[in-house]
């Protein structure tokens, strides 16, 4: 089961602070709008995604049929698949894809710490 590019989200107080000390740790600005208080940063192949204002604790994030760019893969396991081997496996979700459609999708578990892991496919 490949879970696709990973990236974590951050909930952020202050973007403009939180972009400033990122770029002093080497990351750049890869995608997003400031203004509208969002930006994923780079560093190498890591990637971290700000958000002020969106959503309260921070989320690692999967994208099942994306590259560590952003980029479309030709072959990936759809996030549907994922879905239902995590199922078969007796994990809990917190929202769930339709198992009747294609293309972009998404999902939501928890970790027993009670960490929040969104699995997102854009294609």
């Amino acid at each position: 089961m490949k879970l696709g590019a990973f990236s974590i989200s951050l909930a952020v107080k202050d973007i403009h602070a939180s972009k400033a000390f990122y770029e002093n740790i080497g990351f750049t600005k890869f995608h997003g709008d400031i203004e509208q208080n969002w930006l994923i940063m780079k560093n190498g192949d890591t990637v971290i995604g700000l958000f002020q204002g969106m959503f309260e604790n921070n989320i690692m994030t999967f994208n099942p049929g994306w590259s560590q760019d952003a980029q479309p893969l030709e072959s990936f396991t759809d996030i549907r698949d994922i879905q239902k081997e995590l199922k078969g496996k007796n994990v809990t979700f917190s929202s769930e894809a339709d198992e009747n459609t294609t293309g972009p999708a998404n999902f939501v578990i928890t970790d027993p710490d009670g960490n929040t892991i969104l699995f997102d496919q854009h294609v």
